[in-house]
């Protein structure tokens, strides 16, 4: 019996593949960052859809706790090791 994925399953293939790959380039650039809050907003919504909303509930919790990390880093204040001096 071939494989067969309807359009909710690969919505959640494609949330899922975006956030790893944000996830892995992150330290490249704020906009992976931003990125990355995307898919997870995505992935939230994949969740609520699919039925299985305490997984919608943390993919939105880290949506908000990435665009905070992107705003930081796009301000300038990127995060840094606690024996780093900031300035």
């Amino acid at each position: 019996m071939p494989l067969q994925l309807d359009a909710l399953t690969l919505f959640g293939l494609a949330a899922v593949t975006l956030m790893l790959v944000f996830y892995a380039l992150e330290d490249r650039s704020h906009w992976c960052v931003l990125g990355f809050a995307f898919a997870c907003a995505l992935g939230s919504i994949y969740g609520f859809m699919q039925g299985a909303w305490p997984f919608g509930v943390v993919e939105a919790i880290w949506s908000a706790v990435a665009l905070k990390r992107w705003h930081r880093r796009s301000r300038g204040m990127a995060e840094r090791p606690a024996d780093q001096p900031h300035g």
